[in-house]
């Protein structure tokens, strides 16, 4: 059980390390300043030509006891239906930004999640890492 975890976790690293240098790429083309859809679009199509499964505003319902709420939660992009990305393009992240991703990582069980904020002159200093420990 313990080797099948570190296996996961090696499996998860791997898949984020690449997210990133993506993200990075779209961000040494297009430089901060842009919507927040420009990026979605740009890494949504990086990623896929990565050759991993990525999923475009994946909706994400809330599940209440026996009860299926399509409440229009969407995650910007999902990866291998395991890595939730959330994009923003804000000045600096806030406690409701984790909470949004802390929350996607929830619903969906997901157990990976990164917060990637293009506004910024270097991106890999506005990319956050969260693991679902629930």
């Amino acid at each position: 059980m313990y080797s099948q975890n570190l296996v996961i976790q090696h499996e998860l690293d791997s898949i984020s390390y690449k997210i990133i240098g993506l993200a990075i790429e779209v961000h040494r083309q297009l430089g901060p300043g842009l919507l927040e859809s420009a990026y979605q679009e740009c890494l949504y199509y990086e990623i896929k030509n990565s050759g991993l499964i990525v999923e475009k505003q994946k909706a994400l319902p809330i599940i209440y006891k026996d009860i299926k709420l399509d409440h229009g939660y969407r995650i910007d992009l999902l990866i291998e239906n395991k890595i939730a990305i959330e994009l923003k393009t804000v000045e600096a992240f806030t406690d409701v930004h984790f909470a949004q991703i802390l929350t996607y990582l929830k619903l969906g069980n997901y157990p990976l999640g990164l917060l990637i904020n293009f506004d910024s002159k270097i991106l890999k200093n506005n990319i956050k890492r969260f693991i679902n420990t629930l």
